[in-house]
């Protein structure tokens, strides 16, 4: 059994379970590595991984990034100041069960009140799978309270400090992904996870996402000498429904199916109820 880094953020969509077979892919020799949708940051973790315990891949600098200011702020934190993450979370965890259903209530209120990564953080762990969802109308963090228990704050603190060592040497931005983008330069790799272009538009920052300006942004690093890799839809319903997107031609050199599992976002669309048939295939398209 292949040992994974422990997820930070519980996190709809995050690419854990397939990050390895991913970075199967990149170039064993690279410039810097670029992720401007970075999400849980699953690849990202991995990857520093595999550069720190094997010679199989080498590179020099990491630059991450995402357009939710309060995820990066999260980040920051793990990179800079992981105590006061570490604290916050015991302060809020440690009696969340003794009245859940009011204790996320609270989280979720004062985050609604005053949006900050402290307590998105607190929301990742706490909400039903991981959905960060917010209303379209006022921007409100709508996701009901998850069945699960939070995990302990001695596991979290041990996986805190397991990623601080991580990512000590990424840097995090707040940036739109064009902007990301456009900083990668020949011989520089980017990995993009965005949102799937046909269930995530109620999650954070989706509703603005279109994949055309994707492509545009992608073939122009392509022209720069950057190779650039990208998950997104392929198939769902345990391959029964072709949910996939077309690139522009000649774009990509290479497109391959990976199995990603169960889709959380039609769990909880259908309110919890059995899965069947709900197996999920991302396409993994490479401009190399």
């Amino acid at each position: 059994e292949v040992t994974l880094v422990q997820p930070l953020l519980k996190w709809v969509g995050n690419k854990r379970k397939v990050a390895k077979k991913i970075i199967n892919y990149f170039p064993s020799q690279f410039n810097d590595y670029y992720e401007p949708f970075v999400g849980s940051g699953a690849v990202l973790a991995e990857l520093q991984t595999e550069k720190t315990e094997s010679l199989l891949i080498n590179f020099k600098n990491s630059f991450a990034s995402d357009n939710n200011p309060n995820l990066i702020e999260i980040f920051n934190y793990v990179k800079n100041d992981p105590d006061t993450l570490v604290n916050y979370y015991q302060d809020n965890i440690e009696h969340y069960l003794d009245d859940k259903e009011v204790n996320y209530a609270k989280i979720r209120d004062r985050y609604n009140h005053n949006p900050n990564g402290l307590d998105f953080c607190l929301l990742s762990r706490t909400c039903y799978g991981g959905i960060i969802r917010f209303r379209k109308s006022d921007g409100y963090m709508s996701t009901p309270v998850g069945p699960h228990k939070p995990i302990k704050p001695a596991s979290f603190k041990k996986r805190v400090m397991n990623w601080h060592e991580l990512v000590s040497g990424t840097a995090f931005d707040c940036l739109d992904f064009k902007t990301a983008i456009a900083r990668a330069k020949k011989d520089d790799v980017v990995y993009c996870d965005p949102p799937y272009t046909h269930s995530q538009g109620i999650l954070y920052g989706a509703q603005d996402f279109k994949i055309e300006e994707l492509w545009d942004a992608i073939a122009k690093a392509k022209s720069r000498g950057a190779k650039i890799l990208v998950s997104i839809n392929g198939k769902r319903e345990s391959n029964h429904k072709d949910i996939s997107v077309t690139p522009p031609e000649g774009l990509f050199e290479r497109i391959i199916d990976v199995n990603v599992g169960k889709s959380m976002v039609d769990r909880l669309q259908k309110s919890g109820q059995k899965m069947v048939n709900s197996e999920v295939t991302d396409e993994l398209m490479l401009t190399f």
